[in-house]
Order: structure tokens, then sequence, then C-alpha cells
């Protein structure tokens, strides 16, 4: 019996199902007199950045906050961003649009495209902005997954029926949401 085939069984004789030519690519580097390689975790996606950069520290776990505090000592443009992300969370947590104008400018100053097309969006439409930061109401949340939710409905509909459907179906939709 070869070598490979008595090595093979007395591994599944040990319990282990996997395939004998992934323990060969593991032993490879160790017969060579090399060292194992450190186990490596994979990166974040950019959606699971997203959400450790907009969540409140005192939410995220450990395991996030140091993943988090890890990438941003290794990406200056991502540290920039995730304080302008802070001061723009202080300002909807204290309802104060005072440091707004200031904000803005350094967003624009940040030298990254996206920011700088957010600074510009926010700009035009500034009285707004300053009202959903102020006000304890505003248009974001729920009621801006119900707006589109309507257009997502009139745009299926187009050219099929007029307003008494539309209407049935967004109170379809809204008492199906209650259950």
């Amino acid at each position: 019996m070869p070598r490979a085939a008595r090595e093979r069984s007395r591994l599944r004789a040990k319990g282990y199902l996997g395939h004998y030519q992934r323990v060969k690519m593991a032993v490879a580097p160790l017969r060579r007199g090399l060292p194992l390689d450190e186990p490596r975790e994979r990166p974040p996606s950019p959606r699971e950045t997203a959400r450790w950069i907009t969540t409140r520290p005192d939410r995220r776990s450990p395991h996030s906050t140091e993943r988090l505090h890890r990438l941003l000592a290794h990406c200056p443009e991502l540290q920039r961003t995730h304080g302008l992300v802070r001061q723009f969370t202080a300002m909807l947590n204290h309802r104060d649009a005072a440091p707004l104008s200031t904000w803005l400018d350094e967003l624009s100053r940040s030298g990254l495209a996206p920011l700088i097309g957010i600074a510009g969006a926010l700009r035009e439409d500034r009285h707004a902005v300053t009202h959903d930061i102020t006000t304890r109401y505003n248009n974001s949340g729920v009621n801006e997954g119900r707006i589109t939710d309507l257009k997502l409905q009139k745009r299926l509909m187009t050219g099929l029926a007029g307003v008494p459907l539309l209407r049935h179906r967004v109170v379809l939709i809204a008492h199906l949401r209650r259950r």
C-alpha cells in the first residue's frame, strides 16, 4: 500500500472526513522547513465598515471596535471620514445645527470626492438639513421608508390603473406591515 494511502487511512480512522489534498497542502510548508502562516482575518466589507463607523461607540461590540481602530490606523482617509461622521452624529444627538456650516466646510476640504459631493448636496438643501437636525420630528427613518414604498408601488403600476388601485395597494401594504 502506498504511503499516501496509508496516511489517508489513518486520518479517516481518526475521524477526518475532509480531502487528503487539503492536509497535503497544509503540511507542505512544514516539509520544506517553512513556518506555518498565521491565520488571517478576512478584511471587512465596505458595508461592515460603514456600519462600524455609523454605530455609536457604546453600542459596538469590543471585537468590532478593535477591528475598526486597526482599520482606521491603516487608512487616514477613513479616519478623517470617521471623525466627520462622529461630528455630524453629535449635531443630531444634541439637535444643534450651529456647527453645520463649519462641518460642511471641513467636508469640502477633506479632499475626498464622495464627501465633497455630499457637502455640495447638503448645501443646496441647507434649510431642510438644518430643520431636520434641530427638530424632533423630521422626514427621516420610517417616513422615508413609507415614501420609498409608495414611489415603488407607483412605478410598478405605471399605466395599469389609476389612483383608486394605488390607494388600495398602499393601504393593503400598510395593513400587512402592522402584523
